[in-house]
C-alpha cells in the first residue's frame, strides 16, 4: 500500500475484540483504517466534516475456506453522502490507488 501512499493509521483485530468483550469465538478479520494524507487534506479542505468518514476502511479476514479475504469501502460511494462535487475528483483517486493495491495482490 505504500507505493500508493496510503498508511495504516489503525488496526481492529475483531476476532480477539469479540473474545474479549462477548467472549465469542469468530474467524481472522482485521479491519484496517488507511489513509493518504494528501489526498485527506485535499479533501478535508473541500468539507470540515468530511473526518466522520476518514479514515477509510479495508478488511483483511479468513473465508470459509481458510483462504486470505480482502475487501474496501469504495471511496465514491462513502463520499457521495456529502453533497460536494470538489470531492468526486479525490474520490476518483483514492478508488483508483485501492484498486492499484488490490490487482497487486495474490490470487489464492
Amino acid at each position: 500500500m505504500s507505493a500508493e501512499e496510503f498508511g495504516v493509521l489503525c488496526d481492529i483485530d475483531v476476532q480477539q475484540t469479540l473474545k474479549e468483550k462477548l467472549d465469542e469465538d469468530f474467524r481472522r478479520y482485521e479491519i484496517l483504517g488507511v489513509c493518504n494524507p494528501q489526498l485527506a487534506q485535499q479533501a478535508l479542505e473541500a468539507e470540515l466534516q468530511l473526518g466522520a468518514l476518514l479514515p477509510c476502511n479495508v478488511i483483511v479476514y479468513e473465508t470459509e475456506d481458510s483462504r486470505v479475504g480482502v475487501g474496501a469501502v469504495d471511496p465514491a460511494v462513502l463520499l457521495s453522502v456529502v453533497d460536494n462535487p470538489e470531492l468526486d475528483q479525490i474520490a476518483t483517486a483514492v478508488r483508483d490507488r485501492f484498486d492499484r493495491v488490490l490487482d497487486e495482490l495474490p490470487q489464492a
